[in-house]
């Protein structure tokens, strides 16, 4: 991923947020969050395996701005989907053995995640700087 960052198209703060967030929704946060930072850290020419070039990044203002969105990209989309979290599956588990009716995959995309977390992740997004 650093070597091909520029290759991905993502060069901008959004679409490093909407581009972790949606393979998040689909894939474990936490292997979705490093492969993001490993093309953020490449993007600026720099590598997440060398403990200079990190505090370089951090201490840059403008590059923290793209971690904050891989962070918040990777953790929150994961409520989209059952399959996007794994304690997603346990809580519905739990709900569904205790009696409580659950929606399906589907339904609970229609549902929950594009009326409800959708538009505040627009909303988030719109608080990152430009």
């Amino acid at each position: 991923m650093e070597l091909r960052a520029a290759d991905l198209g993502l060069t901008t703060v959004h679409q490093f947020f909407w581009g972790s967030g949606i393979l998040s929704s689909v894939l474990d946060n936490a292997p979705t969050y490093l492969n993001f930072l490993t093309a953020v850290f490449g993007l600026h020419g720099l590598s997440l395996e060398n403990p200079a070039h990190v505090q370089a990044f951090l201490g840059n203002a403008a590059a923290v701005c793209y971690l904050i969105a891989v962070s918040l990209g990777s953790a929150f989309f994961g409520a989209c989907t059952y399959i996007g979290n794994g304690p997603n599956f346990m809580v519905k588990s739990i709900a569904e053995s205790s009696g409580v009716k659950c929606p399906g995959f589907f339904g609970y995309v229609l549902k929950y995640a594009l009326p409800i977390l959708i538009p505040q992740f627009v909303i988030i997004s719109v608080l990152f700087p430009r």
